[in-house]
């Protein structure tokens, strides 16, 4: 499915999020991807998910990879940055810790890995992603 829908984007943009584990990473991604909130926590190791969007009327295929932030894979997480077009860095707005890993982990270690590929930076909560995804799904309901 994802390489039909590849071949049916003109562009592709890879996009990495990375982030202190627990933060919402991939809960942000579910709901973008399928409009979906999830409740259980599960931590990732790696996962991706492909959206086609429509961008100044191009299709972009955009690969979201999600990483795991937690310390034990410090060392296989930076393998995932290769070609990346972006960075989506996200941090917790009720974690004081992950906000401060900001810039004494994520920029440095992102600064290494892929100098001059842009970050975007994302606060977050558990409640955060779950109105933004009710509000996606209003969103799109209502276009209909």
């Amino acid at each position: 499915r994802a390489a039909a829908m590849a071949s049916s984007a003109s562009r592709f943009i890879k996009c990495v999020t990375v982030g202190d584990g627990a933060v919402g990473k991939t809960c942000m991604l579910i709901c973008y991807t399928s409009n979906k909130f999830p409740t259980d926590y599960i931590p990732t190791v790696f996962d991706n998910f492909s959206a086609n969007v429509v961008a100044d009327g191009t299709t972009v295929n955009l690969g979201l990879w999600d990483t795991a932030g937690q310390e034990d894979y410090n060392r296989l997480r930076p393998l995932s940055y290769r070609g990346a077009d972006v960075f989506v860095l996200a941090f917790s707005l009720v974690s004081r810790a992950s906000y401060e890993n900001i810039m004494k982990k994520w920029i440095p270690e992102l600064q290494h890995y892929a100098p001059g590929v842009p970050v975007v930076l994302v606060g977050g909560g558990w409640d955060w992603w779950h109105d933004l995804c009710i509000l996606s799904c209003y969103v799109v309901v209502t276009r209909w």
